[in-house]
């Protein structure tokens, strides 16, 4: 974590933290909307708001997936296998949005799905920042929308609210489509949030911290979250330690290659896994 001590110029609590999302992950960069800016449409982008109505936005969204697996796969996936597709795509980088900041400067923006918009292809999204909340002793407490909390825990009650204020009605949106009850809807919920932030900080070189923190955020009974992180560590032929995690969910990739689970898929055996970590380690 790092707060500066002083801000020069600063107006905005966020846009350091996605200038170093994208120095990172050059796959996703974010914008930052300003007051009265209009977020972009047509061009392959779509507004979270659109996504979340469920009406023709998310159709024309989840016929790329469709097409995507149709070419890669040479097979048609089954409709709830692309709109499970689909909602990782969109929910993975929209969780960042919220986590990436909290994770490096203790800054829990609030981004309704109203301010966001996304263009796959590109990997662009825009986001409109109107508040959020930090911790006492922030510089950036002083900025209009700011909303000081008093600790750390507080914080990550934001993170959760935050989450779950944008992700909710998205998975409302998609939830038809998928078979898939509201418990099920969230436990993928809970995996877009683990999963990236742990990605991301791999790159930036502080797995650890984040494997600790995201203990902290997500540990049970955190609804409408299920389940916990799902952090463990398996142990290979040599000793050494190998860290994965167990998904709340699954992707259903499995429908489409059988033998080709991910490692952290509830599908994948413990001797598996370990077989495929080691040459990683």
């Amino acid at each position: 974590m790092t707060v500066p001590a002083v801000l020069p110029g600063l107006t905005s609590p966020v846009t350091d933290a996605y200038a170093r999302l994208a120095e990172v992950f050059p796959g996703l960069r974010v914008r930052e909307l300003a007051d009265g800016e209009q977020a972009p449409a047509g061009g392959g982008w779509v507004g979270a708001g659109d996504l979340a109505a469920g009406g023709s936005a998310l159709d024309a969204f989840l016929a790329w997936d469709n097409a995507q697996v149709l070419r890669d796969y040479g097979q048609q996936a089954r409709p709830d296998v692309i709109a499970s597709f689909g909602l990782h795509r969109y929910a993975w980088p929209a969780c960042l949005l919220i986590t990436v900041p909290w994770f490096l400067h203790r800054r829990v923006p609030r981004v309704p799905v109203e301010g966001v918009a996304f263009q796959r292809a590109l990997g662009h999204m825009t986001a409109r920042v109107r508040e959020f909340a930090c911790l006492p002793g922030d510089p950036a407490a002083q900025l209009p929308g700011a909303r000081v909390v008093p600790d750390e825990e507080a914080l990550r009650a934001e993170v959760r609210s935050a989450v779950a204020e944008h992700i909710g009605p998205v998975l409302e949106g998609f939830g038809p489509r998928m078979r898939r009850g509201k418990r099920a809807l969230w436990g993928m919920a809970t995996d877009e949030i683990v999963e990236g932030l742990w990605y991301i900080a791999h790159l930036l070189g502080e797995e650890e911290r984040a494997v600790r923190e995201l203990e902290q955020l997500l540990p049970g009974a955190t609804k409408p979250y299920v389940g916990t992180a799902g952090f463990r560590e398996l142990t290979g032929p040599d000793g050494e330690q190998l860290p994965t995690r167990d998904r709340a969910s699954c992707c259903l990739f499995y429908t489409l290659r059988p033998d080709d689970t991910c490692v952290t898929c509830p599908r994948t055996c413990d001797a598996d896994r370990v077989g495929r970590l080691q040459p990683a380690a």
